[in-house]
């Protein structure tokens, strides 16, 4: 679906505006007729909004929404009123178009469910279903609160992950940018400054002609160098769309010797987290490891809880084919078939969830302290040897001329 702005008049003469996903201009018209507005203006977004980055509302949106809306809501504020002020208040202005054509959807007739189910790029599959359970149960606000407090759990386990992998990478990149510079224009300097001074390719040390003939090769095959990280990041990005390689990729992902172990506490507590949310809502099991499936941002745990979503659809329980997978430890699994024993499955994910989550703090601690020593040493190791291998012959040189 293309997203369209709209103009419209409402029953009294004013003039409303938004943003509507629908398939066709068409669609907008009948759908704010059936709003009671009359439309004024409908255009299709052009398309260099149509390549911002994901839907641009991102996770903190959404949990200060969540959080404002419950609060709203159990003050007694009406449904329209809540998205009215809301979307009032936005900073973020798509996010504000966003929640006005939910209220206006609203007081269409749609239920809040449909009305955000129109927006699937900033309220997935989770949120939605999470709000129509709680629209059924008639507990609306006690689900907006739940689903903030998954929100920022969520958002602090990957902001997490992403804090620990910022360090490592910017740590690389640097260091490759100063070996660049010095096979490229340092290392050669030193070269000519040597061969003024006298100093013939037999006079220098062996480390240095290692060192300057890597600076040669390095600059004339650069262009080469170039084309073929091109052609491997191309490559590597066509496989990851493929299939098969993606499952390749996160398979390998999940047994890396110190990134593996992190990667399978995140997919346990992120599962677990989701899951217990969904049945303590009052989501049906089959629908909810079909929603945990979709969000399991990894291949291979999606199989897998599709595969026991297929067990329980024939009559087993959830423990069996859990550990029939390979993917979650036995203790995950023990304890759920606990909770299934004693009916209270949702706590016992809960706990497993807090459990876990506390753990992938710990892990990402303990993996951000090994990598770091070994980035500094890596660094400091190559850059220790170019300056060796450049500062050798000037002592040599140096002692040449003193003795002249």
């Amino acid at each position: 679906m293309a997203e369209f702005t709209w103009e419209a008049r409402g029953r009294t003469g004013e003039v409303r505006r938004g943003v509507m996903e629908a398939d066709n201009e068409e669609t907008v018209n009948q759908r704010l007729r059936q709003q009671q507005l009359a439309p004024v203006r409908v255009a299709k977004k052009r398309k260099f909004t149509e390549l911002t980055f994901g839907s641009g509302v991102q996770t903190r949106d959404l949990v200060t929404f969540t959080r404002l809306f419950a609060t709203m809501i159990d003050a007694g504020l009406p449904l329209v009123q809540c998205l009215d002020i809301l979307s009032g208040q936005q900073t973020n202005k798509r996010f504000g178009a966003t929640l006005k054509d939910v209220q206006n959807s609203v007081e269409g007739g749609a239920s809040f469910s449909e009305a955000l189910k129109r927006h699937p790029k900033v309220f997935d599959e989770l949120f939605v279903n999470l709000v129509a359970a709680g629209e059924t149960g008639g507990i609306l606000d006690s689900i907006m609160t739940r689903l903030s407090v998954y929100l920022e759990k969520r958002q602090k386990l990957i902001r997490q992950v992403r804090g620990a992998m910022v360090y490592p990478t910017i740590v690389i990149f640097i260091a490759g940018g100063v070996m660049t510079v010095l096979l490229t224009f340092v290392i050669p300097a030193f070269e000519n400054m040597f061969k003024d001074f006298g100093g013939g390719k037999e006079a220098l040390p062996g480390i240095t002609r290692l060192v300057i003939a890597t600076s040669r090769g390095f600059v004339s095959a650069l262009p080469f160098i170039l084309a073929f990280a091109g052609a491997m990041a191309f490559g590597i990005s066509w496989i990851y769309r493929q299939p098969r390689g993606k499952r390749f990729f996160h398979q390998t992902f999940l047994s890396l010797p110190v990134m593996g172990p992190v990667l399978r506490k995140i997919s346990v507590a992120r599962f677990t987290r989701t899951l217990g949310t969904l049945l303590q809502s009052g989501v049906p099991i089959l629908d909810a490891l079909d929603i945990c499936a979709r969000t399991a941002g990894n291949v291979v745990v999606e199989d897998g809880v599709n595969t026991v979503r297929q067990a329980i659809s024939e009559g087993k329980n959830m423990a069996e084919p859990l550990a029939a997978t390979k993917i979650f430890p036995d203790m995950v699994v023990q304890m759920i078939a606990v909770g299934e024993q004693t009916g209270a499955l949702d706590q016992m994910l809960n706990k497993v969830a807090d459990f876990y989550e506390e753990e992938t703090d710990i892990a990402v601690a303990a993996m951000t302290s090994a990598i770091e020593p070994i980035l500094m040493v890596g660094v400091g190791g190559m850059v220790g040897v170019v300056l060796i291998a450049m500062y050798l012959p000037i002592f040599s040189l140096a002692g040449n001329i003193k003795a002249d």
